[in-house]
């Protein structure tokens, strides 16, 4: 898939006016950033395009403001330490399209960098509508397409606008393709998957589409727990989703089927709340306490997902097994990371993880750096697993 996408060359792109949509959805506290991680993600795309003497016109969003105009999402606040991070000044137009941003994309030089406006503020946006697709295409002479984890959108700034207009992908785009397209290959195989995370009903499609694709699924977190109440195991006060008990079990017929080995919890850490005075237990299964709750798999779990990775040549990591934002709750998440790390080191493993709460234990854990890949995408990484079909790439290809 990589190799069929189309990559802009200097000709394409030199002393022209490049409409670029990058991902700057940063997380944000009280107006704060908290990462800076994806304005990192596309500074070599940026450069590049400096270098080529491009007119760069970034489009971007920030939060889900429905279609209309919120200030507290306002891509304004973004400008100031994106420009620091590039070290490169951005100037900034409070419009996305009509007047203003014509004017000032129309006075840009070669090397220079515009950001509009949150694209999130105008409805036509999220509704891909021809009027707002063609009104984009209409700001430029040439589009390249740096955001991976918007591609699983089909939204004007990411697939209406390539009717419109000469349409590329960026650097940043076509890595996360080299890395993801070929991990269910039989060159890869056999391939492992680590999935933890709150909710099943979030990941119905993803659990069923890895249990036709991997030799062996991990599953941990709150959804490991909707397994086991339907395994029949009391699990006290724990997160879970009673609703779903059905459904886990279809999915773990569905493994049987599918000769696909399925690792559930064997033990767990266990308290009855997270206060920091709180007593917390190894247990088996059997002996969780009514007034308990599951906050993390047990060593015995650990050590065989560990023994599982050490028989793959490939392992795709998405959601912790515990409550890592909770102390002693990491510990099965943190080792695990080390152990996907120290193979990889090693030669010995080819390793993915996508997701924000993933990235955050494996940096924890500083092993990011030996990690074969950390996916910036969190939907669009999941919906890759899925379907390997993602609206964003399609619109490109075609």
């Amino acid at each position: 898939m990589a190799n069929t996408l189309p990559r802009f060359s200097k000709a394409d792109v030199h002393n022209k006016t490049v409409l670029m949509r990058v991902d700057l959805n940063v997380p944000l506290q009280n107006g704060s950033i908290l990462s800076t991680n994806r304005f990192e993600a596309i500074i070599p795309t940026l450069k590049e395009l400096i270098n080529y003497q491009a007119k760069i016109v970034l489009l971007a969003h920030l939060g889900r403001p429905q279609g209309k105009p919120d200030p507290s999402l306002s891509l304004k606040t973004i400008v100031e330490p994106l420009s620091n991070i590039l070290d490169h000044h951005i100037s900034f137009c409070e419009e996305t399209i009509g007047d203003k941003a014509q004017k000032a994309i129309k006075v840009l030089k070669p090397g220079d960098i515009l950001l509009l406006e949150n694209l999130r503020f105008q409805g036509g946006e999220e509704k891909n509508t021809a009027k707002f697709s063609k009104d984009l295409a209409n700001l430029g002479e040439v589009y390249i397409n740096d955001a991976f984890a918007v591609s699983h959108r089909a939204h004007a700034s990411v697939v209406g606008i390539t009717k419109h207009i000469s349409s590329f992908a960026g650097p940043l785009l076509q890595k996360e393709m080299k890395h993801l397209a070929p991990i269910f290959s039989p060159e890869t195989s056999p391939t492992m998957a680590i999935v933890g995370g709150s909710k099943i009903s979030t990941k119905i499609n993803l659990l069923e589409g890895l249990l036709k694709k991997v030799k062996t699924l991990a599953i941990g977190g709150g959804i490991a727990n909707t397994f086991l109440l339907a395994q029949g195991y009391k699990i006290g006060h724990s997160l879970c989703e009673k609703n779903q008990v059905s459904t886990a079990l279809r999915l773990i017929k569905m493994a049987e089927k599918e000769n696909c080995n399925l690792i559930l919890p064997l033990d767990v850490q266990v308290s009855r709340d997270l206060s920091p005075n709180s007593e917390v237990n190894h247990v088996a299964l059997d002996d969780i306490q009514e007034s308990e709750s599951i906050f993390d798999v047990g060593p015995q779990t650990t050590e065989s997902i560990e023994s599982a990775i050490e028989r793959c040549k490939t392992v795709i990591w998405n959601g912790p097994l515990g409550l890592f934002e909770h102390q002693p709750f990491d510990r099965s998440s943190l080792q695990i990371a080390q152990n996907i790390a120290h193979l990889t080191r090693h030669g010995r493993l080819n390793s993915i993880a996508g997701g924000g709460e993933t990235i955050a234990v494996i940096k924890r854990a500083c092993v990011a750096e030996q990690f074969t890949y950390l996916s910036t995408g969190g939907g669009a990484f999941l919906e890759y697993i899925e379907s390997h079909n993602l609206p964003g790439i399609n619109a490109l290809t075609k």
